[in-house]
């Protein structure tokens, strides 16, 4: 008795094809094709969560930095003064407090400094 797998191999390139869907020409098309081009693409967005983590971090640095420098103070003492002060705010949300709120950063500057 011979095994029939049409269904098997028909809904394994219909996943494919579903995930190659917004692909230029036969990549979105022809199987073969779609198949590199979606193995390509999913190991480029495993990658590139973890890059775009690192990315944000350096953002908020500098954005924290251009904040600090211009109230007379580096980075890397700024971030020490808030550990001795007892400042328990990430970077991500120093750097929005810089940008949009910029009398908060000024108070948090301030008890940072003052502790130092």
């Amino acid at each position: 008795m011979r095994i029939k797998r049409g269904n098997v191999s028909r809904n394994r390139h219909k996943k494919i094809l579903k995930l190659a869907k917004s692909f230029v020409g036969a990549r979105s098309r022809i199987f073969k094709v779609a198949n590199t081009a979606v193995m390509k693409a999913l190991k480029y967005a495993y990658r590139d969560r973890r890059t775009t983590k690192r990315n944000m971090r350096r953002l908020w640095i500098v954005r924290i930095n251009a904040a600090v420098r211009e109230r007379g103070m580096s980075y890397s003492r700024f971030v020490s003064a808030c550990k001795k002060a007892n400042i328990i705010v990430n970077r991500k949300m120093l750097a929005d407090m810089a940008v949009r709120d910029p009398e908060a950063f000024t108070a948090v500057f301030e008890a940072a400094s003052a502790a130092k």
